[in-house]
């Protein structure tokens, strides 16, 4: 099948060297001049080497644990899956090579204004702002904001720390639609901090944090991260990966998620509505399920800290 693909991240890529292994014609349409992503951790689980076996050259840390600091009460998570950290940008790369060597070709500076013609399929993987979803006229999802900087100290620690956040402004005031943190990332050559958290507070927030803490940033970046469950009832067109809104509620992590998703699609394509289905089977339980334990997380972490344990175990990226 003749196969376009909007969207030149790391799913877009993932399903072209795919689908160009079974022998479909993909064409891949990235806005960008060139392919790599960096306004992102590049914290991923292990299962990313199950998905991409050749990202293992590109570890710059392991991760066994994550400090989770509450106001009153420290607790240690403890992952089923270890996480590696990666440069998010190298991993786009390589993807973009083995699409390529499987067949698949790569149109960069293609800022699409219309469907791309002569396709027997096509699907959306271009993101938070997905031209593909907004064609289709659907709800785009929960927007939230990732900040992120670096600085030139050197740590291999093995273990992430976090701060759960509220607006220190107004007591007991929660994210609305998603509780967010602060994050302190060991990359090996450089300690990452950043944020996840709504759109008009992530930055004062954030701000406040380093001021406090004496922080200096450098290469800070930014970026919009959705949320969301969006696949749409269509045989022709689909979406994947952020364009569909898959990152995890509680992290806005959302490579694992949509390399997942990009797996059902794979196994069912070219059937859209059979994706669509078996989508919703795997990923709104968790969804659901995610939302739910994170507010309690949240809730009990800020107002009742005493009955939350030293330690926690969970699974590494669906929490179930």
């Amino acid at each position: 099948m003749r196969v376009a693909i909007v969207g030149g991240g790391i799913c877009g890529l993932y399903l072209g060297y795919k689908l160009s292994k079974k022998g479909h014609s993909v064409n891949i349409f990235e806005k960008k001049q060139k392919i790599g992503n960096r306004v992102c951790s590049g914290l991923f689980s292990e299962r990313i080497i199950e998905f991409i076996p050749q990202s293992r050259n590109l570890i710059q840390n392991s991760i066994n644990y994550t400090v989770l600091h509450f106001p009153k009460k420290t607790i240690t998570v403890k992952f089923s899956k270890k996480f590696y950290v990666m440069k998010h940008n190298s991993l786009d790369k390589l993807m973009a090579d083995l699409a390529q060597k499987a067949g698949a070709i790569i149109n960069l500076n293609e800022d699409i204004s219309a469907l791309p013609q002569k396709f027997d399929k096509i699907i959306g993987c271009d993101g938070a702002h997905s031209f593909i979803r907004k064609k289709l006229n659907l709800l785009g999802p929960h927007y939230r904001l990732g900040i992120l900087g670096t600085l030139k100290n050197k740590s291999n620690l093995n273990y992430v720390e976090t701060w759960p956040c509220h607006n220190g402004l107004t007591p007991h005031h929660f994210f609305k639609n998603g509780e967010g943190f602060i994050w302190k990332i060991p990359r090996g050559t450089e300690i990452e901090y950043g944020i996840i958290g709504e759109t008009n507070e992530a930055k004062i927030i954030f701000d406040e944090f380093l001021n406090k803490n004496n922080i200096s940033l450098t290469n800070i970046r930014s970026r919009i991260i959705p949320q969301g469950f969006i696949i749409p009832k269509n045989s022709s067109l689909t979406l994947c990966g952020d364009a569909a809104g898959l990152t995890k509620p509680w992290s806005g992590g959302g490579v694992i998620w949509g390399l997942t998703a990009a797996e059902i699609l794979l196994k069912t394509f070219p059937d859209f509505l059979n994706y669509r289905r078996l989508m919703k089977k795997f990923f709104l339980p968790r969804i659901i399920f995610s939302k739910i334990a994170t507010k309690i997380i949240y809730s009990v972490g800020f107002r009742i800290p005493f009955l939350l344990p030293r330690k926690i175990r969970m699974e590494s990226d669906f929490l179930l």
